[in-house]
């Protein structure tokens, strides 16, 4: 099962140190803390790989930018303002 560019794997147990109040408050509404952190750790990870690869290709992205700036987007002659309603009006 893939979920946000995952393979889910087998478990593995570990130890963390949590808020008593708020495990207190998950265990009275029968909340699996397990499957909560599991979820946040995956979106975590997403998150720091999506941050990673901007950052890693900042450059490209300024140096499009550049060009668009210096030619003008290849494609403005056919590009819809939102005021219009096809290429031809």
């Amino acid at each position: 099962m893939e979920r946000h560019g995952l393979v889910a794997a087998p478990k593995c147990k570990v130890s963390l140190m949590l808020d008593i109040e708020a495990l207190r408050s998950a265990k009275e509404f029968e909340i699996n803390v397990s499957a909560v952190v599991e979820v946040a750790l995956v979106e975590a990870v997403v998150e720091s790989r999506c941050k990673k690869w901007l950052e890693e290709n900042a450059n490209a992205f300024a140096a499009q930018s550049g060009w668009h700036e210096h030619h003008g987007h290849p494609l403005a002659g056919i590009i819809i303002p939102p005021s219009k309603s096809s290429w031809t009006s």
